[in-house]
Formats: C-alpha cells, structure tokens, sequence
C-alpha cells in the first residue's frame, strides 16, 4: 500500500514462516506470513494516532491495519514510531512462532497455535485485553518469556562453530551402539536448517536386511504440538528411520523429502502418523503401490520373518527424549482406511495380513 514503510522483513531458519512489520503512519502491524506469503496472523503493535472508540473489522481486509480502539490499547491518543533499528525477530525453535523485540523489551509475540481465523491473534504490549487485533501481553508475559529466552539461546548455540556436529555425533554413536556399524552416509538437507544426513547399516549375520535411519531432525523441535498437548517434551523430538532389503541408496532417497517435511509443512511426525507420498520420478523404485507412509513407534507387532527391530530408545537431547519412528508404505485403499477408522486399527489389519515391517 502506498505511504506504508517496511520495518522489518525475515523469513524464519526453516523459510516456511516469514513476519513483516509495517507502518502506515496510522498504525504499526506484524503480519505472520507463510512461505506463499499468504497473511496466517495480523497483529496490531500501537496506533500513531487518536484511537477511535469503536473498532472497525473491515479495515483487516482493505490493505491496511486498522486503528485499535481507545478501550484496548495503553496509548489511547497514540504514541511515536518504533526505530527499525531497533527492532528483531526471535524465531522459535520450531519455527512456527516469532516475538518481536523492540532493543531488549518484548514487544509481541506471535506464537504457533495463533490463528487469526479461530479469533486467537498474537499478543502485543501495546494492547489491552482482547480485541480481534491484539490480545495483551502482560498477563502471559511470565509464561512465554522462557520460550524467548529459550529461542535465543538456541539459535545462538546453532550458530556456534562445530555445535551441528554434536549432534550428528550423539544419534551416530547411538546407532552403531544399537544397530550396529555404519556404511554409507549422506546429506539429505539442501543448504539451510533443518540439517539432516542419512546413515546406512548394513546386513549383519543376524541381520539380512538394510537399516537407514535420519541423522539430526532430533536437532530441532517439531512444530504445532503445544497446539494438541501442554506438555511436548515426549513427542518432541524424533528420527526416522527404515528397514529394507532393497538398494540402500535408492531406499534412502525418501529421506530426501520426508526427513525435512515436518518444517517445510509446519507440523509434527508422531506414531500413527501417516504421510502422503510425495510424487517424484527418483522415489518410484521403493514407492511401488504405495501412496504414503504410516509411521510406526513399535513396527514389531508387524512381521518380519522372525526378525525383530533394533531398540533404538534411550537417546535424549536438550532434556527431551528421542523417538524414531518407522516407515511402513502403504496403499491409498489403506491409507484411507486409517482416516476412517484410526492408525492402531491399521496396524491390527496389517498384521493379520502378514505385513512386513521390513521393505523388499
């Protein structure tokens, strides 16, 4: 719109979130944006002007924030400009959340389960109470300050020399421990976070088949789950992995998309989970029939000639435990009878079938 001046303008570590602030010398707004630049969340930040006494919904929608009402904002007669300057974004690890900082002072924070469709905006300083444009910060300020400081402090270790490898390191070790001695290792990240690589073990004696297993997605926390359940840290965190006779390096190609998704979608992998495949040529070898990906914590209810999978549990990282999750392709017919009846029943049916858990 013109008149209207851009304050700031970053996209988030994971590039499928982006916050934009403007001002229009009327009002100062933050605008959560998705990676198609489609507006998820408009945030007032502070009227510049005499706040009106009766709100005006329509003005979301002409290309301009609207005036917030005199009732909800601490400024009824407007206050100066904010200093580009001095304003930044700390992304949330997950990716799905960002607070606006004016120097050191919290100014908004627009968290991952705001929804400006459901009337849940992000919170702002400036604002009082709950209004369709801001709800106010103060009385949930001791509450997400940790998850700032948090994020600060996170980012600020990613970008430490060597602090990546740490990681890949930790899941590595682990899984010659329980798996058993690498073979191949490959990048499946294509430039910016989240940093995954793949790693191969090979058939042992006791074991004749393939077991290809992601390297970092444990790194960084999985978006949208503090939407479903207050308490995270068991879901958090997970790897993927896959257990198959085929050639590993074309089995390990699904990682290529898979591994990335839950941050390039915003969302989370948990057990039960299942997955559209993506379509893509180099995938049509493993994919066969199959139109997605169950993802299965304990694939052992499922057949595997008599083999059972490796015991994986036990890793932690930052506090939170480590889930892997298992592929298991399936067909549309029974994908869609999971979104009928539910994943455990699934599972159930697969295995009086006979199923593998064990791709070949």
């Amino acid at each position: 719109m013109a008149g209207t001046r851009v304050l700031l303008d970053e996209f988030s570590p994971y590039r499928s979130r982006r916050v934009l602030v403007e001002h229009d010398f009327r009002t100062t707004a933050a605008y959560l944006m998705d990676a198609r630049g489609r507006i998820r969340v408009p945030v007032w930040l502070a009227n510049h002007e005499p706040a009106p006494e009766t709100n005006d919904p329509a003005g979301l929608y002409r290309g301009r924030a609207p005036l917030m009402p005199a009732a909800y904002t601490r400024h009824p007669q407007g206050r100066a400009p904010f200093d580009a300057a001095a304003l930044r974004a700390v992304w949330f690890e997950e990716g799905d959340g960002v607070a606006l900082l004016e120097g050191e002072e919290l100014l908004a924070i627009i968290p991952g389960w705001a929804e400006a469709d459901s009337g849940l905006p992000g919170y702002a300083r400036e604002a009082i109470g709950r209004s369709p444009y801001a709800w106010a910060l103060e009385p949930v300020r001791a509450q997400l300050w940790p998850r700032v400081v948090h994020a600060e402090a996170y980012w600020s270790w990613r970008d430490a020399p060597n602090a990546w490898r740490t990681v890949q390191r930790a899941v590595f070790n682990h899984l010659t421990d329980a798996v058993g001695p690498p073979g191949h290792y490959w990048d499946v990240s294509d430039g910016h976070a989240p940093l995954i690589r793949v790693t191969e073990r090979p058939p042992t004696a006791d074991r004749p088949y393939t077991v290809l297993s992601t390297v970092g997605m444990c790194g960084q926390r999985m978006p949208t789950l503090d939407r479903y359940m207050a308490d995270t840290s068991d879901y958090a965190r997970i790897e993927l992995a896959l257990a198959t006779t085929l050639p590993a390096h074309a089995a390990a190609r699904v990682f290529r998309w898979i591994g990335a998704f839950p941050w390039r979608a915003v969302t989370w992998f948990g057990p039960g989970h299942s997955v559209k495949w993506l379509d893509n040529p180099e995938d049509r070898l493993m994919r066969g029939d199959s139109s997605a990906m169950l993802l299965v914590s304990d694939p052992e209810v499922l057949a595997g000639g008599g083999h059972r999978p490796p015991d994986t549990s036990g890793l932690a990282f930052h506090g939170d435990p480590v889930r892997w999750l298992w592929l298991v392709p399936i067909t549309r017919p029974e994908h869609l009878f999971a979104k009928e009846h539910d994943a455990a029943t699934l599972i159930d049916k697969l295995a009086a079938e006979g199923r593998s858990w064990i791709l070949g």
